[in-house]
């Protein structure tokens, strides 16, 4: 499990295709490596990976071609990417509860300068829409965040320059997909009220 708070950019640095799976080496500029193990976790723009490899400044990891297939941001050598340790049990939850396992691509509708702040609108597929709540959280590329407006498929958040100092969102631009994770709650409850219905037949 991971929170969302999004503790360094790190830079694909090597990607091998791997019988249609890729294996990435990914550089850290902040993240303390020290105490990853073989066999740890860490989000990857979002992305729940497995490290295989690591090094003080860098780590290796294999992306299996159905993560790759609906996930997007990994297959692109020098490429920046969110990074997040797994969290402990001992740890803050400063963000909200993110499993790392991404829902669905997201398409970045207008990226807007509001003066103290930055505008993000989101379209996402119609199967997500339902889970995105106004005030509600969703996580884009592994980042946590609050929902600001709902409309249709689309949603809106409001980026304030910390965090795009301290993640890959300040290079977003219209066109450009996001992974996007809705929250585990809303995913539930429909899981739980699906089971009801049934039981009821």
């Amino acid at each position: 499990m991971f929170s969302g708070i999004i503790s360094d950019v790190g830079r694909i640095v090597e990607s091998v295709d791997r019988n249609g799976g890729l294996r990435l080496t990914i550089s850290a500029v902040t993240l303390d490596l020290e105490d990853v193990q073989i066999g740890d976790s860490i989000a990857v723009n979002g992305i729940c990976l497995t490290v295989i490899e690591r090094s003080v400044d860098r780590f290796t990891l294999d992306v299996s071609r159905e993560t790759l297939d609906c996930t997007v941001g990994l297959d692109d050598p020098g490429q920046m990417v969110n990074l997040e340790k797994a969290l402990r049990l001992a740890d803050r939850l400063g963000g909200h509860l993110v499993s790392g396992h991404v829902d669905g691509i997201g398409l970045v509708e207008t990226f807007t300068n509001l003066g103290e702040s930055w505008k993000l609108t989101v379209q996402v597929p119609q199967a997500l829409a339902k889970y995105i709540a106004h005030k509600g959280s969703v996580a884009i590329n592994g980042v946590s965040l609050t929902v600001n407006q709902v409309s249709g498929t689309k949603f809106s958040v409001n980026l304030i320059p910390h965090t795009l100092a301290q993640t890959n969102l300040k290079s977003l631009q219209a066109g450009n997909r996001v992974n996007i994770e809705v929250d585990l709650i809303a995913r539930y409850l429909e899981r739980m009220m699906q089971a009801e219905k049934e039981q009821s037949k």
